[in-house]
């Protein structure tokens, strides 16, 4: 009992007298706790505190995935977010994190124009799938159903490109940054590379609807770029170019590749116009969102 509560008494009926000589009656007396006003405090473990803290968040999201899990892995969001994440420190590496976010995201755009337009076309299409240093890949069950449809996908990708490219050259000519045009400028650099004549580059999937020698000069153009301007990924690129070209001239008699690669001049023409002119576009994009090297 503290000094701050008093100590009370209640008396007890007396019990039955006793047989005293003089007929004295005895009282017991017992404490009684003091009357209070407020409820006693319970005090709670830190670790019973924590986890209460915890664990809403934790419900709360688990509810949350109950209710769209489904979707979120049938969109294959993690994955996709998973081999954006890896790329962007890969490329943090050669120029910065900011320089890292932009290159995925303009690489994003890209492989998005592909995916809009194979699904345009009714083929189903996976989401953009991240390889550091390698760029993107787009899946597909199916190949689209002739040259013409697939060098529509093949260029709907830099075409869209281009366009998020000049956005970012845009915001750099309106805030005067020598680092967003130097981001517009590689965003027109691997739309252009792409536009090389090669399988499995864009440009040559676009050239299956012009001409196949134009494999040939593709071949021969990343030859000689890999001479002049030594990368590790130009060879990977020749590898498998090769062995595709290898395979589409084996099968080039085939009556099913007959048929895939028949064009009707009308469209070999919309496929040049937009080939060459796109091309002649990033040239010129590059020349005007070139910085100095000191930047």
């Amino acid at each position: 009992m503290s000094e701050r509560e008093p100590r009370q008494w209640t008396p007890l009926p007396p019990p039955p007298p006793t047989n005293g000589a003089n007929g004295d009656e005895h009282y017991y007396w017992q404490p009684t706790p003091p009357t209070r006003d407020y409820e006693p405090v319970q005090p709670q473990s830190g670790l019973r505190t924590m986890l209460r803290k915890i664990w809403a968040p934790i419900a709360a999201a688990g509810a949350f995935l109950l209710k769209f899990g489904a979707l979120f892995f049938k969109l294959k969001i993690f994955t996709v977010a998973g081999t954006m994440l890896v790329s962007v420190g890969a490329y943090a590496l050669l120029g910065g994190w900011w320089f890292g976010i932009g290159l995925v995201v303009l690489i994003f755009v890209h492989e998005m124009g592909h995916v809009l337009e194979l699904r345009r076309q009714g083929v189903p299409a996976s989401a953009p799938l991240f390889i550091p240093f390698m760029g993107a890949v787009v899946g597909m069950k199916k190949m689209p159903d002739n040259a013409w449809k697939e060098a529509q996908v093949a260029l709907a990708g830099p075409i869209l490109g281009t366009i998020g490219a000049a956005a970012v050259w845009g915001l750099g000519a309106y805030y005067d940054s020598n680092f967003l045009k130097a981001m517009a400028f590689v965003g027109f650099l691997i739309n252009l590379f792409n536009l090389l004549p090669i399988v499995p580059l864009d440009g040559g999937r676009a050239a299956a609807a012009l001409h196949p020698a134009l494999w040939g000069v593709g071949l021969v153009g990343l030859v000689v770029l890999e001479f002049y301007r030594p990368n590790p990924i130009l060879p990977i690129i020749l590898i498998f170019g090769g062995l595709e070209l290898w395979r589409r001239w084996q099968t080039r008699n085939h009556p099913q590749m007959e048929r895939y690669y028949k064009v009707l001049p009308w469209q070999r023409a919309v496929i040049f116009v937009l080939y060459v002119g796109l091309a002649a576009f990033l040239v010129f994009a590059m020349h005007e969102t070139h910085v100095p090297r000191s930047f």
